[in-house]
């Protein structure tokens, strides 16, 4: 059945498809060559320091200049091979093209994510794989997940001779790159080309459905291969312990948007009137936004804390505020009501007491048939024997953790900030470590 106020279909064809359309479509070629022309070339490039994998952004930009895209991919591919997904969903405002000096002369930096995306599109679309792998070495190393730190890793071992073993919990690769990305940042099946471009170099076999703790263990893990790596990223979710967050039309905002981003009919997917999401994150960015875009008629973002502490960057709550999104901060709830279904959902505004922050007495409810967690992601098992640092895998230099011959990078660490770009470093260096004790 159907929870009261949750339905689909609310959108003709026309508005599904426009709605979810590329967010910011592809340059064209005189676009990138005016685009590229306003990069100085910095000698210093505070952009490359801003990059968490630090790739050789003036160097790519002048290539596109140049007329030469396919060598400008390479640049960045020699860093990042996810260099394609981490053009749509890099938060460069706050990364490379915050760090621009064009940003901090005009306000108005070069456009340093469109211009990765022309190149990365370009040399991908040509077939074959730009890298040929070096000659077998012998190891075999397993990877547990195929998100980006797997794929990275998995790839920069590859290269190296290894051949290498994915387990995949979901029965896609990608990770959050498939699952957790709102679509129209990624539309046309980007995430699953880009994975079968990945795995063209070779030495890469992939077992879907197999989850670590379920179907595998890091113990039979490590009897069979030489070395192991996991980046399995996150798969709980955090609580709202509030009473009747287990109503009807209360779920988590996570499990909504690989839902969207796996259906195949948009005007199937049921959605509220009336959506108020919890959260100051991406995840709570993407729902609230995509939900507006399903049709929802009102969509409000609830964070406990001001906006300044939202993990969200400007550039991506502005965006959710000009699809219609509202935005309440210094806020937290108490109670979601309802008989049965979800109806209302109570909030206390928030203040800095003497032990932090706490619920004032002053007390609004907003009207709500949709509410959607988005409060963070938890380890949702612990691999046995390993270390934990504040609730993740504990890791030592290029994600070494505390068991022999076992490193892991991504979400399921603490190194570093939740994002495709970090976990993709972290994914590569790891590479680099493993085979640098792989060969003595």
């Amino acid at each position: 059945m159907m929870t009261p106020g949750i339905a689909p279909g609310r959108l003709s064809a026309d508005a599904y498809a426009r709605n979810f359309n590329d967010l910011y479509p592809d340059f064209d070629p005189h676009e990138a060559m005016v685009a590229a022309d306003r990069c100085y070339f910095c000698h210093d490039a505070p952009c490359i320091t801003a990059c968490p994998t630090e790739i050789d952004i003036p160097l790519f930009i002048r290539q596109i200049q140049a007329g030469q895209p396919e060598a400008a991919a390479k640049t960045i591919f020699d860093q990042n091979i996810l260099g394609g997904m981490c053009a749509r969903v890099c938060p460069t405002e706050t990364l490379c093209e915050g760090a621009c000096v064009r940003e901090a002369a005009e306000g108005q930096p070069v456009e340093i994510g469109r211009l990765q995306r022309y190149a990365t599109d370009r040399l991908m679309a040509q077939g074959g794989h730009p890298y040929a792998r070096a000659e077998p070495s012998g190891k075999r190393v397993a990877v547990v997940g195929a998100g980006p730190a797997g794929l990275a890793c998995a790839h920069g071992l590859a290269r190296r001779g290894h051949d290498v073993v994915i387990f995949e919990a979901r029965e896609k690769p990608g990770g959050l790159n498939e699952y957790g990305i709102a679509a129209y940042k990624t539309p046309h099946d980007f995430a699953q080309s880009e994975v079968d471009w990945i795995m063209e170099i070779g030495g890469i076999s992939l077992r879907q459905g197999m989850a670590l703790g379920r179907d595998i263990t890091l113990e039979g893990l490590r009897a069979e291969f030489d070395a192991v790596f996991l980046g399995m990223g996150l798969g709980g979710v955090n609580a709202l312990g509030v009473s009747g967050d287990d109503r009807d039309g209360v779920r988590d905002a996570v499990d909504f948007i690989a839902e969207l981003r796996q259906t195949d009919d948009l005007s199937a997917l049921p959605v509220g009137r009336h959506v108020v999401v919890i959260g100051g994150g991406m995840t709570a960015v993407d729902a609230a936004v995509q939900s507006k875009l399903l049709g929802a008629e009102h969509v409000t973002m609830v964070y406990r804390r001001g906006r300044e502490r939202m993990s969200a960057s400007d550039h991506e709550l502005d965006h959710a505020a000009t699809a219609g999104v509202k935005i309440i901060t210094d806020a937290m709830p108490v109670a979601v009501h309802g008989n049965g279904a979800l109806r209302e959902v109570e909030f206390a505004y928030t203040r800095q007491g003497a032990n932090g922050l706490e619920a004032s007495d002053e007390r609004f409810r907003l009207p709500a048939d949709q509410l959607f967690r988005a409060i963070g992601q938890t380890l949702e098992a612990t691999p046995e024997g390993l270390a934990l640092e504040g609730g993740k895998i504990a890791v030592d230099g290029a994600g070494k953790t505390s068991v022999p011959m076992v490193w892991a990078g991504g979400d399921c660490t603490g190194g570093g900030e939740d994002l495709t770009v970090t976990a993709v470093a972290q994914g590569r260096d790891a590479a680099a470590d493993i085979h640098a004790r792989l060969m003595g």
